[in-house]
């Protein structure tokens, strides 16, 4: 991603030997950074969404799991630290998977040559993430030039939540197609959910865009039905934090409602994830843990106040209870496909296997 001409991937290894993120939690009215030196501080940035969006959680556990082997190599501390990392966030596959992929990596290695192999191996889960987002780009370039051709006026996307550079290590997910429209001349309008309660379309999705230069609209949530209804909507296409083997995919609180309005008015609507989303153990979207959040997310919203520092301010009766639920379930019947690194598929079991065939005997 680029901030003022500049690339940045939004987790970085430092010559000290620690990992510096981008505190999202200060976006978009501060650019600022986050140094993470023990498991702990990379379970924290977990929890308190310094990081988030599945892939990016992912990418840092495994630095968190580097930093614990560092500190102590031994069988016990690798436990307990894969224990305190894979808490954070019980929904998003990609914590659970690059967990196991680390693990797998040290298993039978001798202790003293466990921190260098941990090291290389949290990097090169970021390289693939960066390289697989980069293919989605590609693969889902091809959709939005097929849908814009057929328009022949630019083309209007609407997304939910934040699957962009932020919630990767660089390109996105669903937007790393609108990216790749943009720079290849396509013209296109982003319509961006605000995507209460924590509002990452509103500060995460709509500083990217602008970052990039694509076109782009702030709407509030219930405002995508209207907008599909009277013709100013051609596709929906939102992330995903983890995906049955069915084709089933659970994302942000909201992605399903869109995806009803989306069949409702003929409308294509995809999801983008790279193979890391998919829980091959999972028959169906129902198995699929969903996090609640803490209720003050959603009482509570915070922005920048008249004097220009941040303020927080509460939005619900202090008598009235609140149930955060940070994500839902769209059932694969809804989805016109899915974007993955290998290509586009159907929805379905048949068209995930279709594209990782490897995968028959775990499914």
């Amino acid at each position: 991603m680029k901030i003022e001409g500049r690339s940045y991937r939004t987790i970085m290894a430092t010559d000290a030997g620690t990992v510096r993120v981008i505190d999202q939690s200060r976006l978009p009215f501060e650019f600022a950074f986050r140094e993470l030196a023990t498991a702990a501080d990379a379970a924290r940035a977990i929890r308190d969404m310094v990081v988030r969006g599945a892939p990016l959680i992912g990418a840092t556990a495994a630095y968190g799991l580097a930093l614990a082997v560092r500190e102590d190599p031994s069988d016990a501390r690798i436990e307990e630290a894969a224990r305190l990392l894979c808490a954070t966030r019980p929904t998003a596959h990609n914590l659970a998977w690059a967990l196991a992929t680390l693990r797998t990596a040290l298993a039978g290695v001798p202790p003293a040559s466990r921190p260098d192999i941990a090291w290389r191996e949290a990097a090169r889960i970021c390289d693939a993430d960066v390289a697989q987002c980069r293919a989605i780009g590609e693969h889902g370039l091809s959709i939005l030039k097929e849908l814009w051709r057929r328009c022949a006026r630019p083309l209007n996307v609407l997304t939910h939540c934040n699957a962009g550079w932020l919630a990767c290590v660089d390109w996105g997910t669903a937007l790393a197609p609108v990216y790749r429209a943009h720079d290849e001349g396509v013209p296109l309008h982003v319509w961006v959910d605000e995507t209460r309660p924590r509002n990452q379309g509103a500060s995460l999705t709509a500083f990217e865009l602008a970052a990039h230069g694509v076109r782009h609209t702030v709407i509030a949530d219930n405002l995508g039905g209207h907008l599909m209804q009277t013709g100013r909507v051609d596709v929906v296409i939102f992330g995903a934090d983890r995906v049955s083997a069915n084709g089933d995919v659970c994302n942000k609180v909201g992605s399903y409602l869109k995806a009803l309005a989306a069949h409702d008015n003929g409308i294509p609507c995809y999801a983008a994830l790279p193979e890391s989303t998919i829980d091959w153990t999972l028959q169906s979207g129902a198995q699929i843990p969903i996090e609640e959040r803490a209720a003050r997310e959603l009482t509570h919203i915070t922005g920048l106040g008249p004097t220009g520092t941040l303020e927080t301010v509460q939005v619900v009766p202090s008598s009235s209870p609140a149930l955060n639920l940070a994500f839902d379930v769209t059932p694969a019947r809804l989805l016109s496909g899915l974007v993955t690194e290998r290509g586009v598929c159907a929805a379905s079991r048949t068209g995930l296997l279709g594209l990782y065939p490897e995968r028959r005997a775990a499914s």
